[in-house]
Parts: C-alpha cells; sequence; structure tokens
C-alpha cells in the first residue's frame, strides 16, 4: 500500500514537473485557457517577472523616445517664435520701406535699365479640368509691380506679333518672348523694346494715382489700357493728361519694330475731366475704358468709360462713354454707340458685322452688349438713365439722395428708350475683355472680380432670343453658359492657334489655356 501510494506520488510529480517544463500547456489546454492566467500569476511568477522587465525596458525605449520627440518639439517651436518674431520685424521695416516707394517706380527701373522680364512654368497654380487645360507662367525676376486696381499688382495687355508674345506693362513696359509661342515650354524671356511711351505717360503721371490717398498698392489710376497689333502697326490706348489733373482717354499708334518704336497720338481730345473741378464732384479714372479692335485696313474701334463724370454719357457731342470707330489714315472719327459706363472689351464679328462689348456696371450689372454696326443712327445703351447695378452703396444711402434723382439707374432699358444688354451679371463679376473662338456663335468672356472665364454661345440669327439674359451663378435665361474658375483677376485675353493667352494681375503672370 506503502509503494503504491509513494508509485502516485511519484507519477504526480512527474507529471508536473513535466508540464511545468512546457508551461503547463497541458493542463491549460485540458482544462481551459483561463488557466493561463492563473498560472503566471501564482506558480509561474518567476517568468511573469521576466516578462514584466521586458515591458519595463520596451516602456523604457518609449519613454525616452517619447522625452527626445519633446525636446525635437520644444526646440522646432522655440525656433519657429523666433523667426515669427524676426518675421514680424522684418514685415514692419519691409512695410516701412515700401511707404518710400510706389509701385511705379520698380517698373521704371526696369525700363530704364532695359531690363528683360523672365517667366517659368508654375505646375502648382496650372491645372487641368474636362473645359480647360491650363499652364501658368510665374515671373521669375523683374517683377511688374503696378496694378491698375486695388492691391492686385502687376497689370498689363497682352498681343500677339509674328507668333511671338507681347506684352505692355501698366507701367509702358513693352516687350516680346524670344522664342516662338509654338515654342514655349517651361520657361517664357521677354526682351524689351525700347519706346518714346514715357513722353505721353510716365513718372509724373504715375505719380497722381496716389492722389486719392489710397494704400502704397491701391493705385494705378493713370496708366496704360490696352494694346493691339495690326499689319505691323501697334496702337497703345493710355489716361492721358490733357492739362493738370485733367484727363481722357487717348490712342497713340507707331510701326512695330523690336528695337524701336516711337509713338504718336492717333486719337485724342481737348475734352477731359478734371480731378477736382467737375459737375458731379466724383473722379475715377479706372472708369476709363480703352479698348481697341482693328477690323480693317481703313478703321479701327475704341472704347472710352465715364471717368465718373456720368451726364457725359448721354452727350453726343463728348467723347466720353462711347464706342468710337477711327479712321485710320485721315483720324477722322466717328461714334458708333453711346451710354456706356466702362466698355473693358470688344470683339468683332466679321460675319455677320457686329461688335460684343463687355461692360463694367456699377454695384452689379455688368453687361455684354451687341451693337449692330449697319445702322445710321448711334446705338444708346442707357447709362446713366438705366442699369441693372445700382449706385455703390445703394438706395438706402443718404449720400445717393441726390445721385439717383439725377441718374436713377431705371431696371429697364427699353422702357426708356434704351438699347436692353444681350447679357448681363448680377452680381458683377468685375468683367474684362471678350473673345470669339474659332466656332461660330461660341464666345468667351473674362472676369476680375470674379477670378473666371465665362464661355457662352450666341446664334445672332436666332430671333427668337430675347433680352436682356440675367446671369447669376453661371446661368443665363436664354443664352447657354459656363463658368471656369480660374483663380486670379483676368485684365486681359487674346485667342490665338486655337489657344487662349491670359494676363492674370494678382500675380502678374502669364497663362496659356488650351480647351478640351
Amino acid at each position: 500500500m506503502k509503494i503504491l501510494r509513494n508509485f502516485f506520488i511519484i507519477l504526480i510529480f512527474v507529471f508536473l514537473f513535466f508540464n511545468y517544463l512546457f508551461d503547463f500547456a497541458y493542463v491549460n489546454k485540458q482544462f481551459n485557457n483561463n488557466i493561463n492566467e492563473f498560472v503566471y500569476k501564482y506558480i509561474l511568477f518567476h517568468k511573469n517577472t521576466t516578462d514584466l522587465k521586458t515591458q519595463i525596458k520596451d516602456l523604457k525605449k518609449e519613454r525616452n523616445k517619447f522625452r527626445g520627440q519633446k525636446t525635437l518639439f520644444e526646440d522646432a517651436y522655440k525656433d519657429l517664435y523666433d523667426d515669427n518674431i524676426e518675421a514680424d520685424y522684418n514685415s514692419q521695416i519691409f512695410t516701412k520701406i515700401l511707404e518710400q516707394f510706389d509701385p511705379y517706380e520698380f517698373d521704371l527701373n526696369i525700363k530704364n535699365n532695359n531690363s528683360n522680364l523672365e517667366y517659368s512654368f508654375n505646375p502648382d497654380h496650372s491645372f487641368s479640368n474636362n473645359k480647360i487645360n491650363i499652364r501658368v507662367y510665374s515671373p521669375q525676376n523683374n517683377i511688374l509691380l503696378y496694378g491698375i486696381a486695388n492691391q492686385f499688382p502687376g497689370s498689363g495687355y497682352i498681343e500677339t506679333y509674328n507668333d511671338n508674345l507681347i506684352l505692355i506693362s501698366a507701367s509702358g513696359v513693352l516687350a516680346y518672348s524670344d522664342n516662338k509661342i509654338k515654342d514655349i515650354n517651361n520657361n517664357l524671356y521677354l526682351k524689351q523694346i525700347k519706346t518714346n511711351i514715357s513722353e505721353f505717360i510716365g513718372e509724373e503721371q504715375f505719380k497722381k494715382s496716389r492722389i486719392h490717398d489710397f494704400d502704397w498698392l491701391e493705385g494705378g489710376w493713370f496708366s496704360i489700357k490696352d494694346i493691339n497689333i495690326y499689319k505691323g502697326q501697334i496702337y497703345v490706348s493710355y489716361t492721358r493728361e490733357v492739362k493738370e489733373n485733367c484727363w481722357n482717354t487717348s490712342l497713340l499708334h507707331g510701326k512695330m519694330d523690336y528695337k524701336l518704336i516711337i509713338f504718336e497720338n492717333l486719337f485724342t481730345s481737348d475734352e477731359c475731366v478734371h480731378f477736382y473741378d467737375n459737375i458731379d464732384g466724383e473722379f475715377n479714372a479706372h472708369q476709363s475704358g480703352g479698348r481697341i479692335i482693328n477690323v480693317d485696313d481703313k478703321n479701327l474701334f475704341f472704347s472710352t468709360g465715364d471717368f465718373r463724370s456720368r451726364f457725359r454719357a448721354q452727350k453726343v457731342d463728348s467723347i466720353f462713354s462711347k464706342i468710337i470707330e477711327i479712321n485710320k489714315k485721315t483720324k477722322n472719327y466717328k461714334v458708333v454707340s453711346m451710354g456706356h459706363r466702362n466698355p473693358q472689351g470688344l470683339y468683332h464679328n466679321k460675319k455677320n458685322n457686329f461688335l460684343l462689348e463687355a461692360e463694367h456696371g456699377p454695384e452689379g450689372g455688368d453687361e455684354i452688349n451687341l451693337i449692330k454696326l449697319n445702322n445710321n443712327k448711334i446705338s444708346n445703351y442707357g447709362w446713366a438713365i438705366s442699369s441693372y447695378g445700382e449706385h455703390y452703396g445703394g438706395k438706402n444711402a443718404p449720400y445717393n439722395k441726390k445721385k439717383y434723382v439725377k441718374y436713377p439707374l431705371h431696371k429697364s432699358h427699353s422702357e426708356y428708350n434704351f438699347i436692353e444688354p444681350l447679357i448681363y451679371f448680377d452680381p458683377s463679376i468685375g468683367i474684362s475683355q471678350i473673345v470669339g473662338l474659332n466656332q461660330d456663335n461660341n464666345y468667351v468672356v473674362a472676369s476680375m472680380k470674379d477670378e473666371s472665364l465665362y464661355f457662352f454661345e450666341y446664334d445672332y440669327n436666332n430671333r427668337n432670343i430675347t433680352t436682356p439674359n440675367k446671369v447669376r451663378t453661371g446661368y443665363a435665361n436664354d443664352i447657354k453658359i459656363e463658368r471656369v474658375h480660374i483663380g486670379e483677376r483676368i485684365r486681359d485675353m487674346i485667342y490665338y492657334n486655337e489657344k487662349l493667352y491670359l494676363y492674370l494681375e494678382d500675380t502678374a503672370s502669364i497663362a496659356e489655356v488650351s480647351l478640351n
């Protein structure tokens, strides 16, 4: 009996010793997994201690890692903070320096040094969608800073000549691409052309852009307004100081040449709007028009704005607020249409002989007007009697009470014997140039405030189209229209070799747009 008992004791001891060696895997398997925790905690505590030591060692490593990251973050934050303090200080110093200069001084420095302009392809600014593929070329050296409106620098206008891209800045820097448009790849270099344009508008006039006490970047009232090249002749419009502080929009011309261009006045007048002494007590040289479009060897069309001298828009014998046809050989002219506030775009449809005119309205009411050229009388588009916009500040502003009596801005043109706009935009888009595309009845108009292109279809021979067609959030009544957002103010636009070329004035960039 004693032998049997000892045998069982030895058997149990061997069984336990065997499972001890294998972490009681057999027992754990035979019963349940919960015993594993019991065994490790109370029987195999020495192995549990080893695991805990390993965990503690790993935790120490992770703690040291976090301590190192904390130190790095603290150092990085301190560096950023110090950089921010320094940047803020430098910004203040830079602002103080800029207060001593005007943007035109930077441009004139480029001009006087006959410096070239350099642009590079900007992939971050370029993009594609189902409508367009846009390649943006941003300035790298000798960046143009003189802007026409608000705080946006570097305004300019573009044209082509002998398959070269031509650029003229608002300050009169004139340059051409040193390679053909079709050969432009990742870099665009523009070589400057010497001119005598400073004899007509220059530092004296640019200085006066600050008279209105705007911020240093909010000038540009007096500037170049457009460029057009036709059969070896170049045409440039500008705000002319006819006499001290009295202005109009005039037109220069000269023989196109890459070395030297001598400009002469083609169209001007002694009529001018005085900065201080004028009937309406307001003045704004941004409302000056200046768009040029050649139609044939004999004639060109030229737009003028009202300089906020509104009453002149309804005076037939005034050159302001008009579309004017000028004989390039005799310099004689005639008024084609009147009642325009600030014509920023012109396109001539040769097939049906009409103009499409894009016009800035006041607060709301930008227009695209159809101007038929076979009329014997002057077409009248109603400004400043009728408009789908409002005087800035609206009807409830006390300072507008007398203004609405004199210039009521009726919400109908036809009821007051004026021509309705083909299209008008409410709210305003800051409309600029308008061009026709290769396909019949297809057009595109650019915008500054809305930073977009508007593609639309218009069939001149479709008598079922009613006017006006109001555009809101990209849609019109009877006219198919499609908005494509670009993301910058588009000051100018041309259509060449089935591509659009844009001048983007927020960054003084040039864009090439392929249509999909």
